[in-house]
């Protein structure tokens, strides 16, 4: 904030420019109407009106200057906010984002922070223009009648107590306002992901119903807010109507008895006309500082929240060795997964881990990279505990190909660079060429420059997956990570990428989460688990030899009788 102060202070003067000029305004008018008028002085007449034309154009200066800088101001704050709550929500662990949905996340960013920045703007425009503004303009009533003053002003303590009502009302209404545009954002965002979906099921009517029933909820919301928002102003109006008509009752019978001129009358009167708008904006401060304050409360939950998955205070480097899980507890609340997990995946082999859904497959991969920490027991990569391993460390060495691409909308080589940042264009290029990227980019006018489009949609499944298996080898992590990518792809996409998850497997300790069981047989160990814990582990030919749960999955698998895993 230091770094604007002397822009503040330039607005500051220039909203003491502006709301000082409507003070001058009403003072003019007694000369005008006593001095001039009276005495047929045209050539004074013309130089009163210069005089207002000039207050008028240093106004509408002084105006324009300070309403651009104060925007400016707020704008520039309000993204640098946005961006710190987004690196904040980016240091947060997996389990915020499972109970946070999206839309819920894109309104605090996006629609608290703006809400907040018009809130900051107005709130400082009006509390130093409208301040200077009503202090002028109360001077030039209490200059020309300090009972006509206390006639027309007399009725504002009666505000104090509704509008401390209206101040509470504003607040929770606009809470829940904040809360139904949250949720608006949230549907909207499950709407265009699964949009596939509502098409095939023929869905649109249901899915716009649904929205209509949110967008109605919102709209009720809305508008109990803005309802609180516009008694405000309504308040003043009536103090201002009472005040008027004691004015302009005991004020006129003292024009009529010569006790006061009518230049006076009309500079009071100008100064009372103009002086209740400044009021009617002040007054709307308070029930905008409410509306901050619910979105401001919102950030601050943001902001409040901590990581749980911590760095340890010792770190050590992650070293290359035999992955062990010894014991291993977890649970997802109150939902156990995972029940005593044990198993080893020796260094530089492939270690497939089969099972039914729900066993807690996908788990192992969270636990690994320390997504999730385990509730109780030791996971430890070539002997150290993976809890003690510097955090950037263990996730640079681990590298995943999953079922779902994390494309971003962004050309194919930056995707493929996502796996190194600092990696030159022929490292990327041999990366392409590794996974088959290069099969279909290079028959692309812009080849790798290709924009993939958002979640890289303007790509097949198969040339999703080989992007993010040219991004698995550049990063050359020594751990990789496999949660069945073929498992959605067509016979000759998953022949591509079979072959290049090939490649990028040799030599690395891998894990892999199979579906089709077709696809594990080479691998060097397999483990099968059922309801958090091995109850069979071997090779494809010790397993099948066993005649048990492997044995059967096989059997089913192979006579279609079964889905996959």
């Amino acid at each position: 904030m230091a770094v604007f102060w002397p822009r503040l202070i330039i607005a500051a003067i220039l909203m003491t420019i502006e709301g000082a000029a409507l003070g001058a305004l009403a003072y003019l008018i007694q000369p005008l109407f006593d001095d001039l008028f009276s005495a047929s002085n045209m050539v004074g007449v013309g130089w009163v009106a210069l005089a207002i034309a000039g207050v008028f154009g240093l106004r509408a200066v002084a105006g324009f200057g300070q309403r651009l800088i104060v925007v400016s101001i707020g704008l520039k704050v309000t993204t640098s906010l946005q961006s710190r709550l987004l690196q904040h929500l980016l240091s947060l662990d997996l389990a915020y984002f499972r109970s946070t949905p999206p839309g819920a996340l894109i309104e605090r960013v996006r629609g608290d922070t703006l809400a907040l920045q018009g809130l900051a703007a107005t709130t400082v425009m009006s509390l130093g223009r409208d301040t200077i503004t009503f202090a002028s303009l109360l001077t030039v009533m209490l200059i020309n009648d300090w009972r006509w003053t206390l006639l027309a002003l007399i009725g504002l303590p009666l505000l104090v107590l509704p509008m401390l009502g209206l101040q509470r009302y504003i607040r929770a209404t606009t809470a829940a306002s904040r809360e139904a545009a949250a949720r608006l954002s949230t549907q909207l965002d499950e709407i265009f992901h699964g949009i596939q979906s509502i098409k095939l099921n023929r869905l649109e009517r249901h899915e716009t119903g649904r929205f209509d029933g949110e967008v109605r909820h919102f709209l009720r919301e809305a508008l109990r807010a803005q309802r609180g928002l516009a008694a405000n102003p309504a308040l003043i109006d009536l103090i201002a109507a009472a005040g008027f008509v004691a004015v302009l009752y005991y004020g006129g019978a003292q024009i009529i008895a010569g006790e006061k001129s009518v230049g006076q009358f009309m500079s009071f009167f100008t100064a009372l006309a103009l002086i209740f708008d400044p009021l009617r904006r002040l007054s709307n401060i308070a029930g905008q500082v409410q509306a901050g304050v619910a979105s401001l409360a919102r950030l601050y939950e943001v902001l409040e929240a901590r990581a749980t998955i911590l760095p340890p205070t010792t770190p050590q480097k992650l070293q290359t060795g035999d992955i062990r899980f010894e014991d291993v507890h977890f649970s997802y609340g109150d939902t156990a997964v995972l029940n005593g997990l044990s198993f080893t995946a020796a260094l530089g082999k492939t270690t497939a881990i089969v099972g039914p859904s729900g066993a807690g497959k996908t788990t192992i991969f969270g636990l690994l990279t320390r997504l999730v920490d385990a509730d109780q027991g030791r996971i430890t990569i070539g002997g150290q505990p993976v809890d003690g391993l510097e955090l950037d460390g263990l996730r640079d060495g681990v590298a995943m190909v999953g079922q779902e691409t994390a494309l971003f909308d962004a050309t194919i080589a930056e995707n493929i660079r996502l796996g190194r940042l600092d990696a030159t264009p022929d490292a990327v290029r041999a990366a392409a060429d590794a996974a088959s990227v290069t099969e279909f980019a290079d028959a692309m006018p812009l080849g790798l420059d290709t924009p993939v489009g958002p979640r890289g949609s303007a790509l097949s499944g198969g040339q999703r997956q080989r992007v993010t298996i040219a991004r698995a080898m550049l990063k050359a992590a020594p751990i990789l990570l496999l949660d069945e990518p073929t498992s959605a792809l067509d016979a000759r996409s998953e022949q591509l990428v079979q072959e290049a998850l090939t490649r990028l497997s040799a030599g690395r300790t891998t894990l892999v989460i199979a579906h089709r069981l077709s696809t594990i047989r080479d691998a060097d160990l397999i483990v099968v688990i059922d309801r958090g814990r091995v109850i069979e582990q071997g090779t494809h030919a010790e397993l099948m030899a066993m005649n048990g749960a492997y044995a059967r999955l096989e059997a089913l698998q192979s006579a279609g009788l079964m889905p996959l895993l």
